[in-house]
């Protein structure tokens, strides 16, 4: 008996940090595209295609798919092989995380709450989860902030930005004083404007704008 071929395709788990209406606080969100059954959902991506690289079928399928064509930092996650991960054959899936900017567009998708995820077709869901665990983790040792925050923030922005993605409230001194110590961020001498009286919050950046190591050993530690 000839034994049925094994299929490869990419899943992108690609989140933001988003404020949804009628919510106080962002949240950590991440893309989905429908399936075209009621209620169901599933991660931008698709098969690999010939000799077509990995990562430029991710970008693909995420441009064609979802209208995200401004993807700020995109890496390679994991292989999911299971032999019934779903049915039909054997499908292998290289999966990536990706991670946009607040202000990126994004067509043909919805955004949902990672903490509030719809009904999601095969292991899509353990996809999310072990993106999420990669970011939370990364977030300890690299810059990887730099791709879910906007171009210049106050500092409690940027700490918002960061409780969200870890999934517990960052202090906005400590923060401030463990990435200025790593030269992770910049300020820009500038000030945000605001309504009312009060001293205006100092602007800062990012000091790259690509992933490096900040510090091999953690220091914001994620609970997840």
């Amino acid at each position: 008996m000839t034994p049925n071929p094994v299929r490869l395709e990419v899943r992108c788990a690609v989140f933001r940090i988003g404020a949804p209406a009628g919510l106080p606080d962002p949240q950590l969100q991440v893309l989905l595209v429908p399936t075209g059954v009621e209620d169901r959902w599933e991660l931008p991506g698709g098969p690999i295609e010939g000799d077509a690289e990995l990562a430029d079928t991710a970008l693909t399928c995420l441009r064609d798919q979802a209208g995200a064509g401004e993807v700020a930092h995109l890496e390679q996650l994991e292989v999911f092989s299971a032999p019934r991960r779903i049915p039909g054959g054997r499908t292998v899936a290289s999966t990536y995380l990706g991670l946009v900017r607040p202000d990126a567009p994004a067509d043909g998708a919805a955004w949902h709450a990672i903490d509030a995820l719809p009904d999601l077709v095969a292991d899509h869901a353990e996809i999310v989860t072990t993106a999420r665990h990669r970011l939370a983790g990364k977030l300890s040792y690299t810059n990887i902030a730099f791709a879910l925050a906007p171009a210049e923030f106050p500092m409690s922005e940027l700490s918002e930005i960061y409780g969200a993605a870890l999934g517990y409230p960052v202090d906005t001194t400590n923060l401030l004083r463990i990435l200025s110590r790593r030269a992770v961020i910049t300020a820009t001498g500038g000030v945000r404007r605001t309504r009312g009286g009060g001293r205006p919050p100092a602007l800062y950046r990012f000091t790259d704008s690509s992933l490096r190591v900040t510090d091999e050993f953690a220091t914001l530690r994620p609970p997840l």
